[in-house]
């Protein structure tokens, strides 16, 4: 096995379950040191566990990521655990789906706060960190219905619309700093969130899918790896990468 990743320090964030726990799980095989963050303790300490099994270091971190203050100090406790912080995967996440015309403001507001609101915090205060190295990588988990919208989900297409600008302008300012900042924006993946939208919604969406199916976790997470590796990820500046099925070809 290569070890890509051997001895960095990953913050993973969404570590419980879904894609989070996955791409924990492919850094933890190519050597990565974890720090796996989640408002589910137990559940970031199961993917711990099996990490820790595959031979590597991982400490886990109960945190509610839209509280500026408790992840400022979730970073600066991964910081202070490991010494650096390599690499940052924005993986936490919420998913409703709510007619627009009868979506609560409440609603519209928790989406912002999960989904855009939590991915700009952990940036916020990472970035600094890894400028002061001169080296980072930053990774930022959209969707593809940020590209093209999805009926009743006006609230989630928006805010992970929201992640990609974030990357994108992020990318220009710390690319000159040798931190890489990029997306990755997936279909629809068979996760405990995805769960919860109504079976009407997921049947209409594999009709539109050119190959037919959802993706699982794990045909997500390699391309975490190859973001974060080097050389594989050293020219990918800014981009949005898309295992969606089919979904959107730009």
């Amino acid at each position: 096995m290569s070890q890509s990743l051997k001895q960095r320090v990953a913050v993973v964030t969404g570590a419980a379950s879904g894609i989070g726990a996955a791409v924990a799980d492919a850094f933890a095989a190519e050597g990565a040191r974890l720090f796996l963050a989640d408002r589910d303790l137990d559940g970031a300490e199961a993917t711990a566990a099996r990490t820790r099994a595959a031979g590597t270091t991982a400490t886990t971190h109960r945190v509610d990521l839209t509280d500026a203050d408790a992840t400022r100090a979730m970073i600066d406790t991964a910081h202070r655990e490991f010494g650096r912080i390599d690499i940052l995967v924005n993986c936490a996440g919420l998913l409703t789906e709510v007619p627009f015309v009868d979506m609560p403001v409440h609603i519209w507001d928790e989406m912002i706060d999960v989904d855009l609101r939590s991915v700009f915090l952990c940036c916020r205060w990472t970035a600094p960190l890894m400028v002061r190295q001169g080296t980072g990588r930053i990774i930022n988990v959209s969707s593809q219905l940020a590209l093209k919208g999805g009926e009743s989900l006006v609230h989630y297409s928006a805010a992970k619309a929201g992640v990609i600008g974030l990357t994108k302008a992020l990318a220009r300012e710390l690319a000159p700093h040798g931190v890489l900042v990029n997306a990755i924006a997936p279909g629809p993946v068979e996760t405990p969130m995805v769960a919860g939208i109504s079976e009407d919604w997921k049947k209409a969406k594999r009709a539109e899918l050119p190959l037919g199916r959802f993706g699982v976790p794990t045909e997500v997470a390699p391309t975490a790896v190859l973001l974060a590796g080097d050389p594989s990820g050293n020219l990918y500046v800014g981009q949005v990468l898309g295992p969606n099925s089919g979904d959107v070809m730009p």
